[in-house]
Protein backbone atom coordinates (compact mmCIF):
# COMPACT_ATOMS: atom_id res chain seq x y z
CA UNK A 1 0.00 0.00 0.00
CA UNK A 2 1.33 3.51 -0.94
CA UNK A 3 0.46 7.08 -0.63
CA UNK A 4 1.77 9.30 -3.39
CA UNK A 5 1.01 13.20 -3.43
CA UNK A 6 -1.11 14.73 -6.38
CA UNK A 7 0.78 17.87 -6.43
CA UNK A 8 3.63 19.95 -7.17
CA UNK A 9 3.55 22.40 -4.15
CA UNK A 10 6.72 21.93 -2.92
CA UNK A 11 5.65 23.41 0.90
CA UNK A 12 3.13 21.26 0.66
CA UNK A 13 5.39 18.24 -0.25
CA UNK A 14 8.05 19.22 2.75
CA UNK A 15 5.10 20.13 5.38
CA UNK A 16 3.04 16.99 4.87
CA UNK A 17 5.99 14.77 3.81
CA UNK A 18 7.74 15.06 7.25
CA UNK A 19 3.78 13.75 8.45
CA UNK A 20 2.60 11.04 5.61
CA UNK A 21 4.66 8.40 4.44
CA UNK A 22 4.46 9.43 0.88
CA UNK A 23 6.46 6.76 -1.92
CA UNK A 24 6.18 9.87 -4.80
CA UNK A 25 4.86 12.45 -6.40
CA UNK A 26 2.37 13.04 -9.56
CA UNK A 27 1.54 15.77 -12.00
CA UNK A 28 -0.80 16.51 -15.07
CA UNK A 29 -1.27 19.70 -16.85
CA UNK A 30 -3.85 21.01 -14.30
CA UNK A 31 -1.69 20.36 -11.48
CA UNK A 32 0.84 22.84 -13.10
CA UNK A 33 -1.43 25.25 -14.01
CA UNK A 34 -2.72 25.67 -10.88
CA UNK A 35 0.77 24.98 -8.86
CA UNK A 36 3.85 25.88 -11.34
CA UNK A 37 2.71 29.73 -10.56
CA UNK A 38 4.56 30.97 -13.45
CA UNK A 39 7.99 29.35 -12.96
CA UNK A 40 9.18 27.34 -15.95
CA UNK A 41 7.59 23.91 -16.31
CA UNK A 42 10.28 21.78 -16.49
CA UNK A 43 12.60 23.61 -13.87
CA UNK A 44 9.73 23.56 -11.50
CA UNK A 45 9.77 19.46 -11.88
CA UNK A 46 13.19 19.39 -11.62
CA UNK A 47 13.00 21.38 -8.19
CA UNK A 48 10.23 18.80 -7.30
CA UNK A 49 12.59 16.14 -7.53
CA UNK A 50 15.39 17.96 -5.60
CA UNK A 51 12.66 17.61 -2.86
CA UNK A 52 11.87 14.06 -2.75
CA UNK A 53 14.78 12.80 -4.10
CA UNK A 54 15.58 9.09 -6.10
CA UNK A 55 13.68 7.06 -3.77
CA UNK A 56 10.46 8.44 -4.60
CA UNK A 57 8.81 8.28 -7.80
CA UNK A 58 7.79 11.07 -9.85
CA UNK A 59 4.98 11.14 -12.22
CA UNK A 60 4.96 13.65 -15.41
CA UNK A 61 2.15 13.63 -18.26
CA UNK A 62 2.87 13.77 -21.57
CA UNK A 63 0.58 16.10 -23.55
CA UNK A 64 1.30 14.88 -26.95
CA UNK A 65 -1.69 12.75 -29.14
CA UNK A 66 0.19 11.19 -31.80
CA UNK A 67 2.17 8.07 -30.74
CA UNK A 68 5.54 9.01 -32.06
CA UNK A 69 4.94 12.72 -30.49
CA UNK A 70 4.05 10.70 -27.34
CA UNK A 71 7.33 8.65 -27.67
CA UNK A 72 9.42 12.14 -28.51
CA UNK A 73 7.97 13.87 -24.98
CA UNK A 74 8.78 10.77 -23.41
CA UNK A 75 12.28 11.03 -24.31
CA UNK A 76 12.28 14.58 -24.04
CA UNK A 77 11.12 14.51 -20.28
CA UNK A 78 13.74 11.56 -19.63
CA UNK A 79 16.12 13.87 -20.69
CA UNK A 80 15.73 17.40 -19.66
CA UNK A 81 14.05 16.11 -15.89
CA UNK A 82 15.97 13.01 -15.13
CA UNK A 83 16.21 9.43 -16.33
CA UNK A 84 13.97 7.61 -13.35
CA UNK A 85 10.73 9.81 -14.21
CA UNK A 86 7.50 7.89 -14.82
CA UNK A 87 5.78 8.97 -17.85
CA UNK A 88 2.07 9.55 -17.72
CA UNK A 89 0.31 8.48 -20.88
CA UNK A 90 -3.45 8.91 -21.69
CA UNK A 91 -4.86 5.47 -22.44
CA UNK A 92 -6.12 5.90 -25.87
CA UNK A 93 -5.69 3.59 -29.10
CA UNK A 94 -2.47 6.16 -29.74
CA UNK A 95 -1.33 6.02 -26.30
CA UNK A 96 -0.94 2.12 -26.12
CA UNK A 97 0.94 2.21 -29.10
CA UNK A 98 3.18 4.58 -27.51
CA UNK A 99 2.93 2.65 -24.83
CA UNK A 100 5.02 0.22 -26.85
CA UNK A 101 7.43 1.64 -28.33
CA UNK A 102 8.14 2.97 -24.96
CA UNK A 103 8.49 -0.48 -23.44
CA UNK A 104 11.05 -1.19 -26.18
CA UNK A 105 12.83 1.59 -24.93
CA UNK A 106 13.08 1.02 -21.18
CA UNK A 107 10.39 3.99 -20.43
CA UNK A 108 8.90 3.77 -16.62
CA UNK A 109 5.14 4.15 -17.93
CA UNK A 110 2.05 5.07 -15.80
CA UNK A 111 -1.22 4.93 -18.05
CA UNK A 112 -3.45 7.63 -17.26
CA UNK A 113 -7.07 8.35 -17.75
CA UNK A 114 -8.60 4.96 -16.89
CA UNK A 115 -12.17 5.27 -17.11
CA UNK A 116 -12.98 1.53 -18.46
CA UNK A 117 -12.00 -1.74 -17.81
CA UNK A 118 -10.84 -2.21 -21.14
CA UNK A 119 -8.48 0.35 -20.58
CA UNK A 120 -6.96 -0.96 -17.94
CA UNK A 121 -6.51 -4.73 -19.44
CA UNK A 122 -4.96 -2.91 -22.43
CA UNK A 123 -2.58 -1.12 -20.50
CA UNK A 124 -1.79 -4.36 -18.47
CA UNK A 125 -1.37 -5.85 -21.13
CA UNK A 126 1.50 -3.44 -22.29
CA UNK A 127 3.29 -3.67 -19.73
CA UNK A 128 2.67 -0.18 -17.93
CA UNK A 129 4.13 0.13 -14.62
CA UNK A 130 1.23 1.82 -13.27
CA UNK A 131 -2.29 2.43 -13.98
CA UNK A 132 -4.48 5.05 -12.76
CA UNK A 133 -8.33 5.06 -12.49
CA UNK A 134 -9.76 8.17 -12.29
CA UNK A 135 -11.95 6.89 -9.30
CA UNK A 136 -14.64 9.99 -8.16
CA UNK A 137 -14.65 10.83 -12.62
CA UNK A 138 -15.85 7.28 -12.95
CA UNK A 139 -18.07 7.80 -10.55
CA UNK A 140 -19.70 11.30 -11.96
CA UNK A 141 -20.10 8.71 -14.90
CA UNK A 142 -22.50 6.24 -12.91
CA UNK A 143 -20.13 3.65 -13.26
CA UNK A 144 -19.13 1.94 -9.72
CA UNK A 145 -15.16 2.71 -9.21
CA UNK A 146 -14.84 -0.03 -6.53
CA UNK A 147 -16.10 -2.80 -8.94
CA UNK A 148 -13.51 -1.12 -11.75
CA UNK A 149 -10.57 -0.96 -9.35
CA UNK A 150 -11.40 -4.59 -8.49
CA UNK A 151 -11.74 -5.80 -11.38
CA UNK A 152 -8.56 -4.49 -12.40
CA UNK A 153 -6.67 -5.72 -9.36
CA UNK A 154 -8.39 -9.73 -9.67
CA UNK A 155 -6.76 -9.68 -13.51
CA UNK A 156 -3.13 -8.39 -12.49
CA UNK A 157 -3.31 -10.90 -9.63
CA UNK A 158 -4.47 -13.71 -12.22
CA UNK A 159 -1.98 -12.89 -14.91
CA UNK A 160 0.72 -11.88 -12.08
CA UNK A 161 1.49 -8.93 -13.67
CA UNK A 162 3.90 -6.31 -12.56
CA UNK A 163 1.53 -3.42 -12.91
CA UNK A 164 0.27 -1.60 -9.90
CA UNK A 165 -3.30 0.06 -9.92
CA UNK A 166 -2.71 3.92 -8.62
CA UNK A 167 -5.80 5.39 -8.27
CA UNK A 168 -6.16 9.06 -8.24
CA UNK A 169 -8.86 11.43 -8.62
CA UNK A 170 -10.76 11.88 -5.28
CA UNK A 171 -13.20 14.00 -4.00
CA UNK A 172 -12.93 13.03 0.08
CA UNK A 173 -11.04 10.83 2.03
CA UNK A 174 -13.59 8.10 1.80
CA UNK A 175 -13.08 7.65 -1.35
CA UNK A 176 -9.42 6.98 -1.09
CA UNK A 177 -10.33 4.19 1.84
CA UNK A 178 -12.52 2.25 -0.73
CA UNK A 179 -9.91 2.36 -3.31
CA UNK A 180 -7.00 0.86 -1.34
CA UNK A 181 -9.95 -1.40 0.28
CA UNK A 182 -11.29 -2.65 -3.43
CA UNK A 183 -7.33 -3.50 -4.33
CA UNK A 184 -5.49 -0.74 -5.23
CA UNK A 185 -1.65 -0.79 -4.67
CA UNK A 186 -1.33 2.80 -4.70
CA UNK A 187 -3.23 6.11 -4.15
CA UNK A 188 -2.62 9.66 -5.22
CA UNK A 189 -3.75 12.25 -3.13
CA UNK A 190 -3.92 15.89 -2.56
CA UNK A 191 -2.01 16.17 1.34
CA UNK A 192 -4.18 18.71 1.95
CA UNK A 193 -6.87 16.20 2.19
CA UNK A 194 -5.04 13.87 4.26
CA UNK A 195 -4.39 16.96 6.56
CA UNK A 196 -8.27 17.28 6.42
CA UNK A 197 -8.84 13.57 7.50
CA UNK A 198 -7.02 14.25 10.93
CA UNK A 199 -9.25 17.53 11.60
CA UNK A 200 -11.64 15.70 13.03
CA UNK A 201 -12.99 16.50 16.81
CA UNK A 202 -12.94 13.99 18.12
CA UNK A 203 -9.44 13.13 17.25
CA UNK A 204 -8.40 16.23 19.28
CA UNK A 205 -10.92 15.89 21.81
CA UNK A 206 -9.33 11.99 22.94
CA UNK A 207 -5.68 13.88 22.77
CA UNK A 208 -7.47 16.26 25.13
CA UNK A 209 -9.15 14.44 27.33
CA UNK A 210 -5.85 11.93 27.67
CA UNK A 211 -3.90 15.02 28.69
CA UNK A 212 -6.47 16.12 31.42
CA UNK A 213 -6.33 12.93 33.00
CA UNK A 214 -2.66 12.48 32.94
CA UNK A 215 -2.26 15.83 34.61
CA UNK A 216 -4.33 14.70 37.03
CA UNK A 217 -2.35 11.76 37.63
CA UNK A 218 1.51 13.32 37.55
CA UNK A 219 0.78 17.12 37.36
CA UNK A 220 1.24 19.00 34.58
CA UNK A 221 4.63 17.47 33.65
CA UNK A 222 5.77 15.53 30.76
CA UNK A 223 6.82 11.76 31.02
CA UNK A 224 10.56 13.26 30.49
CA UNK A 225 10.42 15.72 33.86
CA UNK A 226 9.79 12.80 36.01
Amino acid sequence: MEYLFDTINKDDIERFGSCFPYTGVTSNPSILKMEAQGEPVLQALREIRQVIGFGRTLHIQVVARDRNDIVAEAESLMEKVDDQVYVKVPTTEEGLAAMQMMKQRGIRITATTVYTKVQGFMAIAVGADFIAPYYNRVADFDVDPKELVSSLAKVITKHNAPTKILAASFKNITQVNDALMAGAHCVTVQPRLLHAAYGAAAIQRAVDDFTRDWQSVAGDVSITDL
